[in-house]
């Protein structure tokens, strides 16, 4: 009787030859991805502007401006909380293009894959 199941040859399947393909293209994607993100700058701004603050895709933390009116030496605690609100902001704005550019390599996987994102 023959044995079901097997592989014939004790080979690897194709199924999982093409597997390896794939995941070695999306380590591929992603290694891009990755480089990709180091290049880009995000903005985000706090008080209709007053606060502007420019983080990499790698989240630090390249500029910060101030416009004059903003800085009110009797008030420096709104200041503080506009440039907390303002670089929480942008590192918003990196995780949510990571995220997007992960689900766009993954189809949307990436979170249901243990160490990947």
């Amino acid at each position: 009787m023959a044995k079901r199941g097997g592989f014939p040859g004790g080979g690897m399947p194709g199924n999982m030859a093409n597997l390896m393909k794939q995941a070695q293209k999306m380590q591929r994607q992603m290694e891009e991805q990755a480089k990709e993100m180091e290049t880009r700058e995000f903005v985000a701004t706090a008080g209709g502007g007053a606060v502007e603050v420019t983080v990499s895709g790698t989240k630090q933390i390249l500029k910060l401006k101030l416009d004059q009116e903003v800085v009110d030496p009797d008030d420096v605690e709104m200041l503080e909380d506009l440039i907390v609100a303002a670089v929480n902001e942008a590192m918003g704005k990196v995780d949510e293009s990571s995220a997007s550019a992960m689900s766009r390599l993954t189809g949307g996987m990436g979170g249901q894959i243990p160490g990947l994102f």
